[in-house]
C-alpha cells in the first residue's frame, strides 16, 4: 500500500483543549512494499502517526491518501473495507485475557471473514495449523492452547505480532513492538516482521525507541521530534 501525507496535523483524542497538536504539518511518502522505521523520543507523535495511518484518527489539517484514496471522503462501507487492508499492532495488544492463544492469533483473519465465520472462529478455531506456524515463527508454538492471562507481557506482545502474519493486510503499522522483549527475542521478532512483510510485499511502518534495531533492520529511518519531521534518511 502506498502512503502519502500532505501537511497533516493531528491531535490526540485525549489531548486537552489548547494543547499543541501531536503532529504538525507532516509531509511523508511511503511506497508500496517499503519498510520504514519511525524513531523519536516519547511524545514525539509516533503513536499518533500510526493512528492516522490506520484511519483511526482523522487529520485535523492536511490530507492523507492510501493508494491514492482519501479515506475520510469514502462512504462508510468503503472505509470499512479499506480498514480491512490495514493491520495496527498497538504496543499493548488488546487480547481478551480468558481467550486461548490460538483464537487470539486467528483473530488476525477476521477482516476477511463474514459475520457467521467470525462468530464461529471464536468457539471453533478454523485453521489451527496456520496459527501454530505463525506462533512458531515467534517461538511461541508451545503456547497454542494456553489462555492469554497465563502469558508474560513479552509473550502477549509476540502473540499480538503473530496476528500480522495471518492478517489480510497490505499495510502493517507496528507500535513499539520490542518494548517488552529481551534482546534475543527482540531480534527474532524484528527479523520475523521484516521478512514476513517482504515476503508478502506488505508495506511496513514501525515505531521504535531502539535506534540500533532500526538501523540494523530498516533501509529507511524517519525521525520525529515534537510532532515535526526531524529527518527522513536512508539508514546508511
Amino acid at each position: 500500500m502506498q502512503i502519502e501525507l500532505q501537511a497533516v496535523a493531528a491531535r490526540h483524542p485525549a489531548a486537552r483543549a489548547g494543547m499543541a497538536p501531536a503532529l504538525k504539518a507532516l509531509d511523508l511518502r511511503v511506497g508500496r512494499g517499503e519498510q520504514v522505521a519511525v524513531i523519536g523520543p516519547s511524545g514525539a507523535g509516533k503513536t499518533t502517526l500510526l493512528q492516522v495511518l490506520a484511519c483511526a484518527l482523522p487529520p485535523a489539517a492536511g490530507r492523507l491518501t492510501l493508494d491514492g484514496q482519501d479515506p475520510w471522503t469514502l462512504p462508510r462501507s468503503a472505509l470499512h473495507k479499506l480498514r480491512g487492508r490495514l493491520f495496527l499492532a498497538p504496543q499493548v495488544p488488546p487480547l481478551p485475557p480468558r481467550q486461548r492463544v490460538v483464537t487470539s492469533v486467528l483473530a488476525g483473519r477476521l477482516p476477511a471473514l463474514g459475520l457467521a465465520a467470525s462468530l464461529r472462529s471464536l468457539f471453533y478455531p478454523s485453521d489451527i495449523p496456520a496459527a501454530f506456524e505463525a506462533l512458531d515463527r515467534f517461538d511461541l508454538a508451545d503456547k497454542l492452547f494456553e489462555r492469554v492471562d497465563r502469558l508474560s507481557g513479552g509473550e502477549r506482545q509476540r502473540v499480538g505480532l503473530a496476528r500480522a502474519l495471518l492478517a489480510p493486510a497490505t499495510l502493517w503499522l507496528v507500535d513499539e513492538p520490542l518494548s517488552a522483549l529481551d534482546p534475543t527475542r527482540a531480534r527474532q521478532a524484528m527479523v520475523t516482521l521484516v521478512d514476513g512483510a517482504a515476503g508478502r510485499g506488505v508495506t511496513l511502518v514501525a515505531t521504535l525507541h531502539q535506534v540500533d534495531m532500526a538501523l540494523a533492520h530498516f533501509p529507511r529511518i524517519v525521525g520525529l521530534r515534537d510532532g515535526a519531521m526531524a529527518f527522513d534518511l536512508p539508514a546508511a
